[in-house]
This record gives C-alpha cells, sequence and structure tokens, in this order.
C-alpha cells in the first residue's frame, strides 16, 4: 500500500503506466493503434503536452512506434530471446552453424568490416598483450526485420589469426570460434558481463534508437583449453530488442 505522504506520480507517467498495463493485459495487441494526443488529453483531463510527454515514455521503452500522420501504435516487432548458455555451446558452431541461429530462426541481415587496429587499452589487459599491440577488429551491425537491434566488435590477437579466414568478411561455416578451433585454439570456456547505460550518440544513431532508451552491454571473453584469452566480444543491444534467457541445472 502506498504512503499517504508519498509524492504522487507526475500524470504523464500515471497515463504512460496506464497505457502499459492496457498493452500488457492485450487490451492493445501489436499494429493497434493507441489513443491519440487530444483523446489522451481529454480522458485524463490533462494538457495535451502531458500526453505527449506519456506517449513519449512508451516509445522510448521501445512499446510503440510513432509515424508522423499515424498516431502511436504498438509495436509489432517481436524481441529475440538470446539463450546465454545454450547459444555457445561447442556442438552447435562445431557443426558449422552460426551463434545466431541459436537464439533466431527469423534471417538477419548482418554487415560485417574487418580491420588491424592497436587493441584499445582494457582489450590488450584482458588479452594479455603489450599496449598498442595490433588485433583483428571484426565489426558487425546486426539488423533484423529492418530493425538494427546489435552492434558487436569482437577483438582477437593479430598474431594468433593473421593470415587466417577469420581476417576475411565470411569466416565460413561455424564462424570465428570453428576457425579458432581448426587453429588449435578454439574456445573451452566463455565468461561474460553484463550492464546497462544509455547509449553514446553514435550508438543510437546506428542502432536506430532513441538516446533516453537504455542499451544492453555485454562483454564475452572466450578462453581457449590453456586458459587463454583468444577472443573479446563487445556487444552492445537496444534493449527493447532483446530478452536475455539463461538456463542451467542446478
Amino acid at each position: 500500500m502506498a504512503s499517504e505522504t508519498a509524492p504522487q506520480r507526475p500524470k504523464y507517467q500515471r497515463i504512460a503506466d496506464d497505457l502499459k498495463a492496457a498493452i500488457e493485459l492485450g487490451q492493445y495487441g501489436p499494429g493497434d493503434r493507441l489513443p491519440g494526443e487530444s483523446a489522451l488529453a481529454a480522458q485524463y483531463e490533462v494538457a495535451t503536452l502531458t500526453a505527449r510527454q506519456a506517449l513519449k515514455i512508451l516509445r522510448t521503452e521501445g512499446l510503440v512506434e510513432t509515424k508522423r500522420g499515424a498516431g502511436a501504435r504498438v509495436i509489432s516487432f517481436r524481441p529475440i530471446r538470446r539463450h546465454g548458455i545454450q547459444r555457445l555451446k561447442q556442438d552447435h558452431w562445431g557443426a558449422g552453424r552460426t551463434i545466431w541461429s541459436a537464439d533466431e530462426e527469423r534471417p538477419v541481415t548482418i554487415d560485417v568490416r574487418v580491420d588491424t587496429v592497436p587493441a584499445p587499452t582494457h582489450i590488450a589487459h584482458m588479452l594479455e598483450l603489450a599496449d598498442e599491440e595490433s588485433v583483428c577488429a571484426r565489426s558487425r551491425r546486426f539488423v533484423l526485420s529492418e530493425r538494427p537491434v546489435m552492434l558487436a566488435t569482437s577483438y582477437l590477437p593479430l598474431a594468433l589469426v593473421e593470415g587466417t579466414a577469420i581476417m576475411r568478411v565470411d569466416t565460413g561455416d561455424g564462424g570465428t570460434y570453428a576457425r579458432l578451433s581448426e587453429l588449435g585454439f578454439g574456445p573451452a570456456h566463455f565468461r561474460e558481463e553484463i550492464r546497462c547505460r544509455l547509449p553514446l550518440a553514435a550508438e543510437a544513431e546506428k542502432l536506430g534508437m532513441p538516446l533516453e532508451r537504455p542499451v544492453i552491454k555485454v562483454c564475452r571473453t572466450a578462453y581457449d583449453a590453456n586458459n587463454r584469452a583468444v577472443e573479446v566480444n563487445e556487444m552492445t543491444m537496444d534493449s527493447a530488442a532483446y530478452v536475455l534467457e539463461y538456463a542451467f541445472d542446478a
């Protein structure tokens, strides 16, 4: 029960809460149009600007999309369910499948760029390299149903992968991990760190998302059987596009 002395939530926030509850209850389904600013203003007896602020909250949280002249509609995009444990199993990428296919059946477009760059300080530390020692940087932008959902950059020691298929845009069946395995440095275990923050302006632009919506930052380090770090993958995900799922035995 709320305290009688607790400050009331702003009117626009209360309107947004009502709309979110209606969406969760299925009163508005994917693609359905929400009441417009004028209708909400009249219903809640508030200014149009207040109603506009409420709809902005829903857009920021990725629940609705707005188009000029069309009002706000419930997002029809189905979030990606990222299976944090199963997707990295060796019997998946070792069989020539992509890690993406462990999460999604929907086709994805991946823009890939491969560069040789000095290792950023934190990457050099994680890979146990000398400061600014060269690394292979594989940068990707993932687009699903015409919607950018993730940016990712993998860093691998250049001395390990130079002249191999890992330096190509298309690494072949099974991807980078399968190629590392062929080189004798296949991942034996992984470590992931997850945090959330607001996006940088460049990240928001590439992901086509508002600056007010948080991104999920995942940093994964892959280790070979000798506990050597062979890859650091930094991922930036649109938080409205993903559900992170972890299923494991007790």
